[in-house]
């Protein structure tokens, strides 16, 4: 197909479509007002991120004055200007929303209060608690000729300021960290019946500012906050050793160049150009923000405040039905393929069967991709009993999961010194992949269970992330894992698998042929349907394949929640191609692919999103759905999400996103609503039949 700048979204752009649907959250009035508050602490946060990897890449670019444009026919210089026109628009839309939301929290009698408005006895409790607990950890630094400009960290909160000099009429600039060790946000003391009041930190400081700079009058101050570049750089291949180089490269993701400086709106021009000279030669925007910079504290108000009726009603994912017989797990997973939907069915089944493989005697070995776990894993500590029971434990951590490096050193570590065999990675690679086998020995000889997932092997995020599992027994995916591991751990190469299929070597390759098998049906007057449900959809190849087939007359439905480049209902192009992004309550994670092949209908599961990273870079699973039972399912949580008319959005041809419309007749869908309520009663219904299975009456023959 000939390439069409046109026909395809920009990346970057089509990302900050994505944050302003989850602004959109934060202004829904049907969403709780706590749970508003804290998609905007989730818009900052997604914001920071982006500037770290996505416009500091940009500014890169265009620091090495490379001009080539990316397929949607941008420039880097080009995208920077756009990105910084389009960010300013939704700082300006966030703290709107923000401004908004206060109202409401004085309607709950919830303030966060500023130091103008705080009454004597306040100002005395805060003055005490100030002395008590901030200033002791408070470091002032001033900016003459013997002190230079610091070097300010990334992310931290700081406040410039003018003090007066030996000369009244000289200003000296100054600056205090607030520190990131103290919580942001504090509760005042309140007598029965008034306001429950907050104050943030940096306000507390300013309440004092005087008693830091004693003998000096305040002239001006401000807050300000600096986004870094934070894209670690690390010659793989020059590193002797991979776990040094990234517990350096992660320090020094705090003094990378400045990126962004967010500034209080009524910052002067005078500070400002300090800040301005001290920074010379960043490409940095600054922005004026018209309320407290950086929102992500509202998720710590949201677990502050006690009051339920603000908040989503507690969601407790539910036992798997398969599971929960007294039967033993490895037998459960030996009759049948089981497959779990998370969150709605519980993670803790993923976590059983390590632990019960850790435990049993019959288990040999037990093999393990790592790639985001929480800070408490209980996977991992199952793992560690597991070596010290003298099973062969390997685990592939893979240290370069962006964010994670910190927390993954520090299990690596562990899992080493409880004698488990731990692989940092591939040269040039990230291990992506989802996969948990376990190697008994059964007495009709070794037997292999396999658990994969869309997801990470993480017991917190399993908890609001939408993923899906498989356990199973099938020898074929058995010895396609034992194969995987091979690779991985040694020098092995892969040709051709049983069931699996991975990236780098033939994940591409596959995506591709089944798109192009629909294409060829299409063109023979057959049925042909194509659904894929994902995070991103990126790639250019794979998305002139679905062009192609789209014009041979395939229906194809696409379920993206981020970042999509394809564009929808171009004439002659994309008619028969609409997308979708659901943005709810959980963080929409797992990826699905279907295709109609004359009937057969396969369907995938994989750890991949369609990006050039996934298919290229990194080592990623697509694993089939065989199983009768399990297709169904599938096929009705697709069938859910593309019936949503609550939280979903159409993407329209010119890049922007359009809620749902519907009839005032219809059906209020919310498919993730469906899917709580759904799991429900499939538990209830299972356990209803396992109490009647153990009171089976006795009758006479």
């Amino acid at each position: 197909m000939e390439n069409k700048y046109e026909n395809f979204i920009n990346r970057e752009l089509s990302w900050l479509e994505f944050n302003e649907r989850v602004l959109e959250e934060a202004g829904d009035k049907t969403n709780p007002l706590l749970e508003r508050l804290n998609f905007l602490s989730i818009v900052s946060s997604n914001l920071d991120e982006f500037f770290m990897i996505r416009v500091a890449s940009l500014i890169e670019q265009v620091q090495a004055n490379f001009d080539k444009v990316d397929f949607s026919g941008l420039s880097a210089t080009e995208q920077v200007k756009m990105i910084t026109s389009k960010v300013h628009e939704m700082v300006h839309e966030k703290y709107d929303t923000y401004k908004d939301l206060n109202v409401h929290l004085k309607e709950e009698k919830i303030v966060i209060i500023k130091p103008k408005d705080l009454n004597q006895s306040q100002v005395d409790f805060l003055h005490i608690y100030f002395h008590k607990n901030v200033y002791p950890v408070l470091t002032p630094m001033v900016v003459d000729s013997s002190r230079p400009f610091p070097l300010i960290m990334n992310k931290s909160l700081n406040i410039a300021l003018f003090i007066d000099g030996m000369d009244e009429k000289e200003n000296i600039f100054a600056t205090v960290q607030v520190p990131s060790v103290l919580d942001r946000i504090i509760e005042m003391p309140v007598t029965e019946g008034e306001e429950k009041c907050y104050i943030l930190l940096e306000d507390i400081i300013k309440l004092n500012i005087n008693d830091v700079f004693r003998g000096h009058n305040i002239k001006d101050m401000a807050c300000y906050r600096i986004t870094r570049n934070a894209d670690l750089s690390i010659d793989e291949e020059g590193a002797e050793d991979l776990l040094e180089a990234i517990e350096q490269s992660v320090k020094n993701r705090k003094w990378g160049e400045a990126i962004r400086i967010e500034i209080e709106d009524d910052m002067s021009e005078e500070l400002i150009e300090v800040l301005k000279d001290e920074l010379e030669g960043s490409f940095g925007e600054f922005y004026r923000i018209k309320g407290p910079i950086d929102l992500t504290f509202l998720s710590k108000l949201k677990s502050m405040v006690n009051c339920e009726k603000l908040k989503y009603a507690a969601h407790k994912p539910v036992s798997v039905s398969e599971f929960i017989s007294d039967s033993n797990m490895f037998d459960i997973i030996s009759n049948e393929d089981i497959l779990v939907h998370h969150p709605y069915q519980s993670f803790g089944c993923v976590v059983d069967l390590v632990e019960n493989a850790a435990k049993d005697p019959k288990v040999l070995a037990i093999k393990q991709t790592l790639y985001r776990v929480s800070g408490n894993s209980p996977i991992v500590k199952a793992l560690m009993e597991a070596a010290e029971n003298g099973k062969q434990v390997t685990v592939l951590v893979e240290l370069k999961a962006r964010f994670d490096e910190e927390n993954n050193i520090i299990w690596a570590k562990k899992l080493e010194k409880a004698g488990c065999h731990v692989i940092y990675g591939l040269l040039g690679l990230k291990i992506h992949g989802k996969i948990l086998l376990v190697v008994r020995n059964e007495a009709d000889g070794i037997k292999r269970y396999v658990h994969m997932a869309t997801g990470n092997y993480n017991d917190v995020t399993a908890n609001f992330y939408t993923d899906i599992g498989l356990f199973t027994s099938n020898p074929y995916i058995g010895e396609d894992a034992s194969a995987l591991f091979n690779m991985l751990s040694g020098y092995s190469t892969i040709d051709e698998m049983n069931k699996l299929y991975i990236a780098p070597t033939g994940l591409r390759k596959k995506f591709i042929s089944l798109i192009r098998r629909e294409e060829e049906n299409a063109s023979k007057g057959k049925k042909s349907h194509i659904i894929i449900k994902i995070n991103s959809l990126v790639d250019k190849e794979t998305i002139e394949a679905l062009y192609k087939a789209s014009k041979a007359g395939v229906k194809i439905q696409c379920i993206v929640r981020g970042i999509c480049c394809l564009r929808p209902g171009i004439e002659g192009v994309s008619e028969n191609i609409t997308v979708r992004s659901i943005v709810g309550r959980f963080l929409e994670h797992s990826r699905i692919f279907y295709f109609y092949n004359d009937g057969e209908e396969d369907i995938y599961l994989s750890s991949a999103d369609i990006m050039n990273r996934n298919l290229d870079k990194r080592v990623e699973i697509l694993f089939p759905i065989e199983a009768e039972h399990n297709k169904h399912k599938i096929k009705n949580y697709l069938e859910v999400y593309l019936s949503d008319n609550v939280k979903a959005r159409i993407l329209c041809s010119d890049g922007r996103y359009n809620r749902v419309t519907f009839k005032e007749e219809d059906e209020r869908i919310n498919s993730q609503n469906y899917f709580a309520k759904k799991a429900m009663k499939q538990i209830k219904k299972a356990k209803k039949q396992e109490k009647e299975q153990k009171f089976i009456p006795i009758t006479a023959y």
